[in-house]
């Protein structure tokens, strides 16, 4: 029996629970790429047609891990997050988002959808300042970094 027949005989569970995972998520992330919420369509807008930076392609309602942002820019490792009232009640939820995306090397920028729809040019004025700041490394992973004692 050949290598390519027994990888047809053989089922490879590992890949298939890893696409479910990830396919799931990507369903979700396009359902609410589809259906934003009128905060994120406005600053979606803003930051398509105002936002004038050289490197500020940013994405919208993207998989990071287990998570799905709101909008990134994966080259300045900026997330953007808006958050509605509900966001009142989930604080050590979001506080957890928060820590995993920082790990990540991510910046997270927080706005109440109030502000976005009211305040549009201060929004952006913020998001512009993260984006033109020096960018801070990205983290060493666990056991990186330290000093080995002699």
């Amino acid at each position: 029996m050949t290598q390519r027949q027994s990888r047809n005989i053989e089922p490879r569970t590992w890949a298939s629970r890893d696409r479910t995972i990830v396919t799931a998520n990507k369903l979700r992330a396009r359902a609410m790429r589809a259906n934003p919420t009128e905060a994120e369509r406005k600053l979606w807008w803003h930051i398509r047609y105002r936002l004038t930076l050289p490197s500020s392609h940013f994405r919208r309602q993207v998989r990071l891990g287990r998570y799905i942002v709101d909008f990134t820019n994966h080259q300045l490792k900026i997330v953007i997050e808006i958050d509605g009232g509900q966001h009142a009640d989930q604080i050590k939820r979001d506080a957890s988002r928060t820590r995993f995306l920082e790990s990540e090397g991510y910046r997270v920028l927080r706005f109440w959808n109030n502000e976005v729809l009211e305040n549009i040019d201060g929004v952006l004025e913020v998001i512009q300042s993260a984006c033109l700041a020096t960018p801070t490394p990205t983290p060493p992973h666990k056991g990186e970094g330290k000093e080995q004692a002699p």
